[in-house]
């Protein structure tokens, strides 16, 4: 697959602004209902704090500013939202991200822990500072 090397820095950062647009669109359906069946929690909340960890650091690493620390930020938060949202400490196969409904917040948490152990690679505003 040695074909595909000339693409690692460029496939990485699209994952970086691809993720980072997805996470923040999230954070906008949160804090503000849009595109979304839930409407807006209160201010304040823990809903209304994680809609806006996910709307700023979905846009920071969108963006490439601040990255390492937006993505180590959003990879606990998905954390948070797996073990308190979708597990629930239940026993059995509750704990399996197929079952609890948790896949999207597993693959959040692990997607930007790359990122913040990597930096933010190409196209970054990072990389301009």
């Amino acid at each position: 697959m040695g074909f595909m090397d000339r693409f690692k820095s460029s496939s990485y950062a699209l994952l970086r602004i691809v993720s980072g647009f997805m996470f923040a669109f999230h954070g906008v359906q949160k804090m503000f209902g849009l595109f979304s069946e839930h409407p807006s929690p209160a201010f304040g909340t823990q809903m209304w704090f994680g809609g806006a960890i996910e709307l700023a650091c979905g846009l920071l690493i969108m963006v490439g500013l601040f990255t390492r620390f937006a993505a180590f930020l959003a990879s606990g938060e998905m954390a948070v939202a797996y073990f308190q949202f979708h597990w629930k400490l239940q026993g059995g196969a509750a704990f399996l991200p197929g079952v609890n409904k948790g896949e999207m917040a597993v693959l959040y948490c692990f997607i930007f822990l790359l990122i913040a152990s990597q930096g933010p690679g190409a196209w970054a505003v990072d990389g301009k500072r």
